[in-house]
């Protein structure tokens, strides 16, 4: 029995290759993009900071704003990935991690992984002024109680 075209499932365009958007001012995110770099990658992986020239020239339709207070990932074919969505999706895409990734997807994973992305929020909170300060880049707090510049 053969299957009409119209009534086939439509099949995606396979990712290859995903922009993630990085926060450069941010130290946990600072360290989570040498710690992708230094991961085999199935899925080649371009870290660029987010708000920045090189992210505003390769998407001039995306939220910049937006990507400075959550994760964004780019797809090669267009997809948008943010928040936990854009953690799986890096994981995804290293060869080391792309069973997790599967994983963090089902019912039993995604509470996980949810609880993941809160708990790494909740840490950057306390350890960087938020997002959208004059320069737009987020600070760590200054020890002595000040604010930082």
């Amino acid at each position: 029995m053969t299957q009409d075209r119209a009534s086939a499932p439509y099949t995606y365009p396979p990712v290859t290759r995903l922009t993630v958007l990085y926060d450069d001012g941010c130290p946990l995110c600072l360290h989570l993009r040498h710690w992708l770099r230094k991961q085999r990658q199935l899925v080649p992986l371009d870290l660029v900071p987010a708000g920045g020239r090189e992210a505003r020239d390769r998407f001039p339709g995306l939220d910049h704003a937006g990507t400075l207070e959550e994760i964004t990932v780019v797809g090669d074919r267009g997809q948008v990935y943010r928040g936990t969505a854009a953690w799986i999706v890096c994981l995804w895409a290293l060869a080391e991690h792309r069973p997790r990734a599967h994983w963090l997807t089902t019912p039993l994973g995604r509470p996980f992984a949810r609880a993941t992305v809160l708990a790494a929020a909740k840490y950057r909170s306390v350890t960087a002024e938020p997002c959208g300060s004059a320069d737009g880049a987020c600070r760590l707090p200054d020890p002595a109680g000040g604010t930082p510049g």
